[in-house]
């Protein structure tokens, strides 16, 4: 089968400024590139930056990734001109690409919507956004649902990575065809390992943003041991975990909980692989990769049933629990410690990602859309 051309355009991925940026993107494009030629193209405004525009182009797991650096000012018209710019400067440096793969309808996509009518390409997008969510739409600016519409309105196809997303985008109006495809694991970094722990321990990884409550998983691992069980908790990521560390203190806990910062893909998984469980106790998830990876690796997880959670925790791979209810999370942690409920053996939660989220199977889900498309 002839390989196509793929120009990825998001409107967040990994750059010098934010490293984890949109981090599922590129494993997404790295994904699609075991069966087609990608490209990536990117912009960031960089506030004190010298030059107008800085180029940098670079090969990453065999995908050619451009980033654009602008000038940026404190003016946000100028910005989104300057943005729009550094596209064009871009796009004329890329091989011309027979499909562009979307991310995220903020206004840097409007950039995809001119492609299309100037040169004729044609775009389908893949969704992430939280703020597109059913949940959330009360608090997010009309403005942005506008944007998402018109971008939207005008893509072959849309790619929500939960069926939860999928129907909040039919909630604002976006009529293009839809399908769920998640996102990516990396089945050869997350895999299981035979490791002896001594200790049950629990584990959470996020951006440690305030809706992550990793403060509040801290506040319920000081009941649990203060009942007297026995067990260690480790919180951290590329977030502010100095605060979380405080809380730590301030409980006098430190000698069962730990936090750290932020860490490598490789580094993730053999936290995964040296924990017992992982802990998600977000406000809010349209996905939640660190989910699927804990699966790749055998390992059980506790979650809120916010979002599109529930679609992927399959039955005896986890506990789901109420959004903001620290009693369900002490009982779900106190039900795994005492050995209480039924989880399934590391091997079965592997296959099921392997099946339907390996990068294999994901570049697949999206080589058959691009086929379709380009039909």
């Amino acid at each position: 089968m002839k390989r196509k051309n793929i120009l990825f355009i998001s409107s967040w991925f990994p750059n010098k400024t934010e490293p984890t940026a949109g981090n599922f993107v590129q494993r997404h494009a790295e994904a699609v590139s075991l069966l087609n030629d990608v490209e990536v193209l990117h912009t960031v405004g960089i506030k004190n930056q010298k030059e107008k525009f800085v180029f940098e182009d670079q090969i990453i797991n065999d995908v050619r990734i451009l980033i654009i650096y602008f000038k940026n000012s404190k003016f946000s018209t100028l910005n989104f001109l300057r943005r729009m710019k550094a596209y064009k400067f871009g796009f004329q440096k890329m091989t011309k690409p027979d499909l562009v793969h979307a991310n995220v309808m903020h206004n840097p996509l409007l950039f995809v919507v001119w492609l299309k009518k100037m040169y004729n390409i044609p775009f389908i997008i893949t969704e992430h956004w939280t703020a597109l969510q059913k949940d959330n739409l009360h608090k997010t600016p009309n403005l942005i649902l506008k944007i998402a519409r018109i971008i939207g309105n005008q893509a072959e196809f849309i790619l929500p990575v939960s069926q939860n997303l999928l129907e909040s985008l039919e909630l604002i109006g976006i009529k293009t065809k839809k399908k769920v495809i998640s996102n990516v694991v990396n089945t050869e970094v997350f895999n299981i390992k035979k490791n002896e722990i001594s200790v049950p321990k629990f584990l959470h990884i996020s951006n440690l943003i305030p809706r992550k409550k990793a403060d509040r998983i801290i506040a319920v691992a000081k009941k649990l041991h203060d009942d007297g069980f026995k067990f260690t908790v480790e919180l951290g990521g590329d977030g502010d975990f100095q605060n979380l560390q405080k809380q730590i203190e301030n409980l006098n806990a430190e000698n069962f909980i730990e936090t750290f910062g932020e860490l490598s893909y490789q580094q993730v998984a053999e936290k995964m692989q040296n924990s017992s469980c992982f802990i998600l106790f977000s406000e809010n998830e349209t996905q939640g990769c660190v989910i699927l990876e804990s699966f790749a690796c055998g390992i059980p997880v506790i979650s809120t049933a916010v979002g599109g959670v529930p679609e992927f925790l399959q039955k005896d791979f986890g506990i789901l629990i109420k959004k903001n209810n620290e009693t369900d999370l002490y009982e779900a942690m106190k039900n795994l410690l005492e050995n209480t409920i039924k989880i399934e053996k590391p091997e079965v939660m592997r296959n099921y990602v392997l099946s339907n989220f390996s990068r294999e199977s994901i570049a697949k889900q999206f080589d058959e859309i691009y086929t379709k498309v380009l039909q």
